[in-house]
């Protein structure tokens, strides 16, 4: 192997397909960018629906716990008759 095959030389890269690729990146920043206020937007607004319902889920929670220890404690008195 010659000394040009392991370095070639760099190729000059046209300034219109810089300015293509830099254009596309900051392109795609700016869509994250909006992309994710949009999901955190939509986001916080479920977080508040869940704060707004999650006393009735926890009590609905308690009471079927409650249920069902009654009936496992009535099952475990009929089982030691």
């Amino acid at each position: 192997m010659s000394a040009a095959e392991l370095n070639p030389r760099p190729v000059r890269v046209s300034p219109l397909i810089k300015f293509g690729r830099w254009s596309f990146l900051a392109l795609g920043v700016a869509y994250g960018a909006f992309h994710q206020n949009r999901l955190s937007k939509r986001e916080n607004a479920r977080r508040e629906i869940e704060e707004r319902e999650r006393p009735a889920r926890e009590a609905k929670l308690a009471a079927e716990k409650k249920i069902a220890a009654d009936a496992e404690l009535k099952a475990l008195e009929q089982m030691a008759k």
